[in-house]
């Protein structure tokens, strides 16, 4: 799999691949073996759906909210899910600084 995405990168920036001085590939065994949280090697926090908006890690209608009053959660396990965006952060400093009005 990783020449192939090499050579797919490679075609859109040519000279790419001379550019690689090493790589680690692990499969989604050993990702789980050296993080137990990685389930079945799953970075991005488990399945994105409906039920999981609402009840990670507990059935909440904040997802972002935890059983202690100030602590919030903002990681890829949170919505609007795993990607570089920063929104899961956005969104549960929102959270907070809405519970911060009433």
């Amino acid at each position: 799999m990783t020449a192939s995405i090499e050579l797919q990168i490679e075609r859109f920036a040519p000279g790419f691949k001379d550019l690689i001085l090493q790589r680690q590939t692990s499969t989604p065994a050993e990702l789980e073996a050296e993080n137990p949280n990685l389930v079945g090697g799953d970075i991005v926090g488990g399945a994105q759906t409906l039920k999981q908006i609402f009840c990670r890690p507990t059935c909440r209608l904040v997802p972002y909210t935890t059983p202690l009053p100030d602590v919030y959660l903002c990681s890829a396990s949170t919505p609007p899910g795993a990607g570089v965006h920063g929104m899961c952060g956005f969104h549960a400093a929102s959270a907070y600084l809405k519970r911060l009005r009433i």
